[in-house]
């Protein structure tokens, strides 16, 4: 029961984390030379990825499978986007732990009986 309550949490809280830590890249903008409007909405765009990943954690709170399959795409997609592919560690930061958010969150679906007929 501990088991499937901890496979239950742990893609939630690990998804809320990767985002908050996706967030704080965000800040950067804050450093240049630019005018309070243009920060704000360098801001905001910058936290494009962080609201792409709250609607797939959205949807894997109810979908846990759907949710998965989506976090496995995003880090695919973030892989080639933001190519981290070049640098082994930029991959394990950005990319690496949407892979395996997705992986835990079809684990949950798959171990939770809910995929028998």
């Amino acid at each position: 029961m501990k088991n499937k309550k901890l496979l239950l949490w742990s893609p939630r809280i690990l998804s809320i984390l990767f985002i908050i830590f996706l967030s704080l890249f965000a800040f950067d903008v804050f450093s240049g030379d630019a005018t309070l409007i243009e920060k704000i909405g360098g801001f905001l765009i910058h936290l494009i990825p962080s609201y792409l990943l709250i609607f797939i954690l959205l949807i894997s709170w109810k979908k846990p499978l759907v949710g998965g399959v989506m976090f496995l795409i995003l880090s695919i997609v973030f892989t080639l986007y933001f190519k981290t592919y070049t640098a082994v560690l930029n991959f394990l930061i950005v990319s690496f732990p949407a892979a395996i958010i997705g992986g835990l969150f079809i684990l949950s679906h798959v171990l939770s009986g809910k995929n028998q007929p």
